[in-house]
């Protein structure tokens, strides 16, 4: 047996004798470790919320000193694949870069990243690209030239010349227990809070204008 590596837990400890080929395997360990490490974190997660309730859920997160949002980012991303559409050849950055999309998506976002050997950084710009395809109507994102699936493709910017609508910001104070209800009702729609609560106000705002409508079709 050749020279090992020491582990401890404020570091790791190489021997002056190491073999670069042992080297390059201890790397490729510890991006393995990383990897599944998050998706560990995120069933974990999932799990004490299912048998133990909300209450508990927050407190075991509070245990483990980690950032609270960042681990609800991890459950929220466990939540979006089930064991059998994850990737062993992916990271859980690239499952996390196509986790807001439809699930005939997400799976061709990752084949064509697993093929192509995409990293994130790539598959995010190649996502960004294919999103802003203007209602699917141009070609493939560069790459390859396979065929998207049936699900519909967001739709992109306007057409040119098109004037784009005004954007107000708005800004609503929540109180910790209201954001994580709110974080838990977008999950489970597959949305950002940002994106879910802007679904609810454009719901609202058409539900208004009906109800305007029949009030002025009945008078």
């Amino acid at each position: 047996m050749g020279p090992q590596a020491e582990v401890r837990k404020t570091g790791m400890i190489l021997p002056a004798n190491l073999p670069e080929r042992s080297w390059e395997q201890i790397g490729t360990n510890l991006r393995e470790l990383g990897n599944s490490s998050a998706w560990w974190l995120a069933d974990w997660l999932r799990f004490g919320e299912a048998a133990y309730g909300w209450r508990r859920y927050k407190e075991a997160i509070e245990r483990t000193g980690l950032d609270y949002q960042t681990l609800r980012n991890y459950a929220w991303v466990a939540r979006r694949f089930d064991h059998h559409r994850r990737r062993d050849g992916l990271s859980f950055a690239h499952h996390a870069e196509v986790a807001r999309l439809a699930p005939a998506e997400q799976d061709y976002w990752l084949r064509r990243a697993e093929q192509q050997k995409w990293s994130r950084n790539e598959l995010r710009r190649t996502v960004r690209a294919g999103l802003a395809v203007q209602n699917g109507t141009a070609g493939l994102p560069a790459g390859g030239g396979d065929e998207r699936p049936g699900a519909a493709r967001p739709a992109g910017p306007g057409a040119a010349g098109q004037r784009c609508p005004q954007v107000t910001k708005l800004t609503i104070e929540l109180s910790a227990d209201q954001l994580e209800h709110l974080t838990e009702a977008a999950a489970a729609h597959g949305l950002p809070v940002d994106k879910w609560v802007t679904r609810l106000l454009e719901t609202a705002d058409r539900a208004t204008a009906d109800r305007k409508t029949a009030d002025l079709t009945s008078a």
